[in-house]
């Protein structure tokens, strides 16, 4: 394991951090659910039945330490999560409705998350991205300030640590959505101990071609500058500008960034997901996440094609991301 995990594991270890699996029958839920309870990292909390995930986890042959089982429905302080649901959703739905939405595995546990009786929420190994997102958006909510949540990969190899966004969520920010995402990546990137110093990224280097694209991101730069001065942040680059001290000297010499960024914000979803998967599969980078940020609490999302160690990984990357949240 990298030494990224290492480290998180340092800082959440006796914390007592409480995450929610809504996929409770699933067999890599279960598998990572049990690593988690037996090395005693954090508290996994597994949505559904009782009798039917133990069950499951005597097929598996599979020991449940340390790990909570909640029902649905047998939760006993349901009436309590049905009026703070509809106070929530501030009249869009009804007590009726409320009763039969919370049924749902992922808006049960987002409303555990929401009413502090756990810290964060993993779910997606068998559900879509829109099924995790959607109930947190609704009951979680953006961080003041934030007006959509983005999703953001760890790129992993030896010593090296980058972070990219948004390769997940956006699929055409605009000027104030890629500001956003460059704000909460930088607070990402330091909560994984890297010291962010942010590019805004285009298929041009200051002004060298000019375009709507690349307006948008020129301009995505000078919001995100009057958000937060003290960021070490520029752009727009071209990826080896970015990255490359030599290349930097030639295209954009009088930048604080000198081909040493480590975050890296892409133009659009599409730039973003084939840029991580090309970093991935020719560049030997392990990808984590993606990781969601923006949220008031942590809320994140699986491949469906996940593996047990993944949902571990993920697992602990919220109990990190818990911290911040509350302090």
């Amino acid at each position: 394991m990298s030494d990224l995990f290492s480290d998180l594991k340092q800082k959440i270890v006796h914390k007592n951090k409480r995450i929610v699996f809504p996929e409770g029958l699933d067999e890599r839920i279960l598998t990572a659910a049990n690593k988690l309870g037996e090395e005693e990292l954090l508290k996994p909390v597994l949505i559904g039945n009782k009798d039917k995930i133990a069950q499951k986890a005597k097929e598996m042959e599979t020991e449940l330490e340390n790990v909570e089982i909640i029902d649905p429905t047998r939760y006993d302080k349901m009436d309590k999560m049905v009026q703070s649901f509809v106070k929530r959703r501030n009249g869009k739905v009804t007590e009726e409705d409320a009763r039969r939405i919370l049924q749902d595995e992922n808006y049960f546990g987002t409303m555990l998350v929401y009413l502090s009786e756990a810290d964060g929420l993993v779910s997606g190994a068998a559900h879509s991205t829109a099924d995790t997102v959607r109930p947190a958006l609704q009951i979680i909510k953006t961080k003041q300030g934030i007006k959509k949540t983005s999703g953001v990969f760890i790129m992993i190899r030896g010593e090296e640590k980058y972070v990219f966004a948004d390769c997940a969520i956006n699929i055409a920010p605009d000027s104030q959505d890629l500001a956003e995402i460059a704000l909460a990546s930088a607070d990402t990137a330091a909560l994984f101990d890297v010291d962010p110093r942010v590019a805004m990224l285009s298929f041009s280097t200051k002004g060298s071609a000019k375009s709507e694209e690349t307006s948008k991101v020129a301009e995505a730069v000078n919001i995100a500058r009057a958000n937060n001065p003290s960021l070490v942040l520029d752009g727009e680059f071209q990826f080896d500008a970015a990255f490359v001290p030599s290349v930097a000297a030639k295209k954009a010499p009088d930048s604080d960034i000198k081909g040493d960024a480590n975050v890296f914000i892409f133009p659009g979803l599409e730039a973003g997901n084939i840029g991580y998967k090309i970093a991935q599969r020719l560049g030997n980078f392990e990808a984590v996440g993606p990781v969601l940020q923006g949220l008031n609490r942590p809320v994140n999302d699986l491949s469906r094609g996940c593996s047990a160690e993944d949902v571990y990984k993920l697992a602990i990357i919220t109990a990190t991301q818990s911290l911040e949240s509350s302090e």
